[in-house]
């Protein structure tokens, strides 16, 4: 399992004032992983935990990446699952106001083709995730392992997967499993929801 990040500083972070932003604090409203670039195909290095908050230093232009400071450096986070404050309106970032002062930052040169991408996660409301599965069915997920399918957005709890994503049949289970973006996850099959990620 990764380490949540935060735990202890994320206070002192949002309230440190090296740049112009310093003052500009975005919340997780789903457990969000922190990636090492702005992609799905970047390792995960954290998480941010919903309800945690982090500092913003700056978005890629025309994309939905974003870094954040941490304690070690630059981690890279998906702004459809971040709220910000905007003129007194909680507001995901995403759907940010055109005039709002966020710096734009350069994507990495190494960045990937964006190719690698086979559609698009669907950002749906929060849902109270299923508690960790049994054992069993964690090593069969571990040990029926599948290749992964790359999609633009980031797996979270209530996000939907779009039809063209196979999912794989667990025995005498009710959810499905895929990995998505490099995680493992399982699915409701009805709603295509993701009701739990593997961390």
């Amino acid at each position: 399992m990764k380490r949540i990040l935060f735990p202890a500083v994320a206070g002192a972070l949002v309230a440190m004032s090296g740049t112009a932003l310093a003052d500009t604090a975005v919340s997780a409203v789903a457990d969000l992983n922190i990636r090492a670039g702005p992609g799905p195909q970047y390792p995960v290095i954290g998480v941010l935990a919903a309800g945690q908050s982090a500092t913003l230093d700056g978005c890629i232009q025309n994309s939905k990446w974003c870094t954040i400071a941490e304690a070690n450096g630059q981690g890279w986070i998906y702004s459809d699952y971040v709220t910000a404050d905007f003129g007194g309106n909680e507001v995901v970032l995403t759907r940010r106001p055109a005039d709002a002062d966020i710096t734009i930052v350069e994507a990495p040169a190494d960045v990937d083709d964006p190719d690698i991408y086979t559609g698009a996660i669907v950002a749906g409301e929060p849902i109270e995730p299923i508690r960790r599965p049994p054992a069993e069915i964690r090593t069969y997920i571990e040990t029926n392992r599948v290749d992964p399918v790359y999609l633009e957005g980031e797996v979270v709890t209530g996000a939907t997967l779009p039809d063209t994503v196979e999912l794989r049949e667990i025995p005498d289970y009710d959810y499905r499993y895929v990995y998505v973006n490099g995680q493992p996850a399982l699915v409701d099959p009805g709603t295509r929801r993701i009701m739990y990620v593997e961390r």
